[in-house]
């Protein structure tokens, strides 16, 4: 598994500076972390609106450092807005969808 938060699939430059700034410095300390959490406190860190593309990222690579898979940060996209739509129903095929077969 990926041990640098550069190594990860999905951070890139921009990502790595918001994840400094959240005090996260491992990809360890990802893997207890949720999206909702990291985009809310970035957004009153830094006072700023992000936009809601951060937070598929955030799931991208949490999602990585939890199981190693490396998806692209779009694929978390539709989970994103049917989370924010508050239906819950379509969830468990969503995160299939998501995240493919798991080994």
């Amino acid at each position: 598994m990926k041990q640098q938060l550069s190594d990860l699939k999905n951070v890139g430059k921009a990502t790595l500076q918001d994840l400094h700034v959240l005090g996260i410095t491992r990809v360890q300390q990802l893997r207890q972390q949720n999206p909702d959490y990291l985009y809310q406190k970035l957004q009153k860190v830094t006072g700023s609106k992000q936009d809601p593309c951060v937070w598929d990222v955030f799931a991208a690579i949490i999602h990585q450092a939890q199981t190693g898979q490396a998806l692209p940060w779009w694929h978390f996209s539709k989970l994103r807005k049917n989370l924010k739509s508050g239906d819950r129903t379509m969830l468990p095929d969503l995160l299939k969808e998501c995240t493919g077969p798991q080994p």
